[in-house]
C-alpha cells in the first residue's frame, strides 16, 4: 500500500491522518493544536510514503519518541519527526541540539526548524544500509562496500572526536541510511549526548563487523576480518582514543587504503 500522494495541510484533519500525527492515541484537539504548529513551521503539506506503516499508513521510519513523514516546506521536500504523544519527553529541542551539533562537522540531516512537537530537517533520499548491503551485486561490490564503510567509521571518529556519543549505534539497522550518491548519513539523534562517555567507533564496529546479521553481509562483500586482531585494536582505541589507534582499527577491517 504505497499511495504517494501529497496531502494538504487542510485536509489533514481527518482522523486516518490524525492517528499518524497524534500517534498513538488520536485526539482530535492535540490534531488541531499540531496542525497550527506546522503552519508556523512553514510546513503546507505531507505525504504519505515509506516501508513502514503506522496506523495502516506508510511513513519513512518509526521509533520510541517519534515518527518521521515526508512533507514540504514550499516546494521543498523535507522530513519531519513528528513527536509520539507518549513519548518519554514533551519537546523535539533536545535532538534538534544535538543533531545541529552534529551538523557542525557535516554529520547527519540538516536541521531545518524545530518546535515542541516536530522537528524538520533535509530528506535523505535512499536505503537503509542493511538494505543496501544486500542489494548489491557483482562487479565493483566490493570496493562499493568498502567505501561506504569506511565513511561510516570516519563519521563515527568525528563524533567521538566532537564529543558527541549518538547512544545507539551498536545496534544501527535504522540509524544509517545511504544515499542515492552512496554517501552514507547517520541518522536519529534522538539518545545522543554530550555528557555521556564516547563509543560510536566501538559501538559502530561491533555492530558492522562483530554482532548483528549485517556483519555477515558485510564479511561476504570484503572478505573476512581477524576478530581477534579487531577486538585488540579497539581495546587500544577505547584506552587511548588517538587517530593512530583508530587507523589500527582500520587496518584490521581491511579498510586502510580504499
Amino acid at each position: 500500500m504505497h499511495h504517494n500522494e501529497s496531502i494538504p495541510l487542510e485536509q489533514l484533519k481527518e482522523e486516518k491522518y490524525g492517528k499518524v500525527i497524534c500517534y498513538p492515541k488520536y485526539d482530535a484537539k492535540e490534531l488541531r493544536t499540531r496542525l497550527k504548529e506546522l503552519k508556523k513551521l512553514g510546513i503546507t503539506a505531507l505525504e504519505f510514503t515509506g516501508t513502514k506503516l503506522v496506523s495502516d499508513m506508510p511513513v519513512l521510519g518509526k521509533g520510541c519518541v517519534g515518527i518521521v513523514v515526508m512533507a514540504y516546506k514550499k516546494d521543498e521536500r523535507v522530513a519531519v519527526k513528528i513527536r509520539r504523544v507518549d513519548a518519554d519527553r514533551t519537546k523535539m529541542q533536545h535532538e534538534a541540539e544535538m543533531l545541529k551539533k552534529a551538523n557542525t562537522i557535516s554529520i547527519g540531516p540538516k536541521l531545518l526548524d524545530v518546535s515542541d512537537n516536530f522537528l524538520i530537517m533535509e530528506f535523505i533520499e535512499g536505503m537503509l544500509l542493511p538494505e543496501w548491503v544486500n542489494t548489491l551485486r557483482g562487479r565493483g561490490t566490493k570496493s562499493r562496500v568498502k567505501r561506504v564503510v569506511r565513511a561510516v567509521l570516519e563519521q563515527s571518529w568525528c563524533l567521538d572526536e566532537l564529543g558527541l556519543d549518538h547512544g545507539e549505534l551498536s545496534r544501527a539497522p535504522k540509524h544509517i541510511l545511504v544515499n542515492t550518491n552512496e554517501e552514507p548519513c547517520i541518522v536519529d539523534f534522538e539518545t545522543a549526548s554530550l555528557d555521556r562517555k564516547i563509543s560510536n567507533v566501538t559501538s559502530i564496529c561491533q555492530y558492522l563487523f562483530i554482532s548483528s546479521q549485517i556483519a555477515k553481509a558485510i564479511q561476504k562483500r570484503i572478505g573476512r576480518i581477524n576478530r581477534t586482531k579487531m577486538i585488540q585494536a579497539l581495546g587500544y582505541y577505547k584506552q587511548k582514543r588517538t587517530r593512530e589507534n583508530f587507523e589500527k582499527i582500520l587496518k584490521t577491517c581491511i579498510l586502510y587504503n580504499v
